[in-house]
């Protein structure tokens, strides 16, 4: 069997779905020797990338997602290639492909956030003409969680046995290998000289920064707690309430923003912090908390989306739209070494669940079926 994958969102930083796209192809080059895969890649990765395994082929498709090219260029991209089946990570696709396909819908959150990007009618239109059309041409569609698939079939009236969730595993962050830096080195280099509290992931509406910043300053002012907030990932342009906020606050120097984290440092800072927090609206997974928990950090997280789903009793929740809440819960953890150890004992048994080899097998054995 001929398989297609779309990998043009390989290599994007910190988003879950290059995440989800690396792992992927890592993990079917291990397990799958028999059929063949065609991998679609943006000219950046497509020059970089070594082929995994003899049984897989690299193509260029220099189209960016949600674009013209898209719908024309990647269309006879992926026809060229005479395919059994193509692969879509995530649901921008050429509308008008009509092969056999598979679909993994990670969330919903465009339907909630629409983004800067969706600042029109007629682009937001675009956009979930393209979301109907590969939901519907799908043969399987792949939820990475109960509650995506519960959106799904919210707003979508299909059969539900079409829809496979699939959870994804834990991503590998060189934990078994020595740190490049020493612990001392970290903080020197990155200016942690206090206890911090760590986020990391893109800077957008839907992760409610704002509202985690303006919690660091509850923590600060009314729990007296002298603490760093450390914000992971690149500062976003298009979504500057986030400094606007702790300006206001006067906090830019107790907010440590390391941009864009490797994963050879981002082990040090998980197992460093004293607590990984997530203050999302929306979560279709959410691979930050499990990372944590893996490093033996307790988390603190929203009690929305498929958080309560995946982490179950390893975490603690607040509501996102109250920062008084977030900076509580926050602020229980912080004093109760009890409770810290309790989180993180649970948080052992859960991350058991989370396996990249066994959803990478569930998606083989999807592709077989289809």
């Amino acid at each position: 069997m001929k398989i297609g994958i779309d990998a043009r969102m390989l290599g994007e930083k910190q988003t879950g779905i290059g995440l989800y796209i690396k792992n992927l192809i890592e993990n079917i080059a291990k397990i799958d020797k028999s059929n063949q895969y065609v991998l679609f890649l943006r000219k950046e990765q497509f020059l970089e990338f070594k082929l995994p395994a003899e049984n897989f082929k690299k193509v260029l498709a220099n189209s960016r997602w949600y674009s013209f090219s898209e719908q024309t260029k990647f269309l006879f991209n992926i026809l060229r290639q005479k395919l059994d089946l193509m692969h879509f990570p995530s649901f921008n696709a050429p509308i008008f492909y009509s092969g056999k396909r598979i679909t993994t819908v990670h969330d919903l959150t465009p339907k909630y956030f629409p983004g800067h990007k969706m600042n029109s009618f007629l682009r937001r239109l675009a956009f979930w003409i393209v979301f109907k059309r590969g939901i519907f041409k799908s043969e399987k569609i792949i939820a990475v969680s109960e509650y995506t698939k519960g959106e799904i079939l919210k707003y979508y009236k299909i059969d539900p046995k079409r829809i496979e969730v699939v959870y994804e595993g834990i991503p590998n962050l060189n934990k078994n290998k020595e740190f490049y830096i020493s612990n001392k080195e970290f903080f020197k280099k990155y200016k942690i000289k206090k206890p911090f509290i760590f986020y990391t992931g893109v800077w957008r509406d839907h992760k409610n920064l704002v509202g985690l910043v303006k919690a660091f300053n509850v923590l600060k002012r009314k729990y007296q707690k002298d603490l760093t907030l450390v914000l992971g990932g690149k500062e976003d342009r298009f979504y500057p309430e986030v400094r606007e906020v702790w300006q206001e606050l006067e906090l830019g120097s107790e907010i440590i923003r390391p941009g864009f984290i490797k994963n050879e440092e981002m082990g040090l800072f998980l197992k460093n912090a004293e607590v990984f927090v997530l203050p999302s609206f929306v979560e279709g997974f959410g691979f930050g908390p499990l990372e944590a928990l893996s490093y033996e950090t307790p988390v603190a997280v929203s009690d929305v989306g498929s958080l309560p789903e995946v982490l179950g009793e390893s975490a603690i929740y607040f509501d996102p739209k109250n920062s008084d809440d977030i900076a509580e819960k926050i602020n229980l953890i912080l004093d109760n070494k009890n409770l810290k150890d309790e989180l993180v004992k649970r948080g052992q048994k859960i991350i058991k669940k989370y396996s990249w080899s066994d959803c990478v097998q569930k998606t083989i054995n999807l592709y077989q079926e289809i």
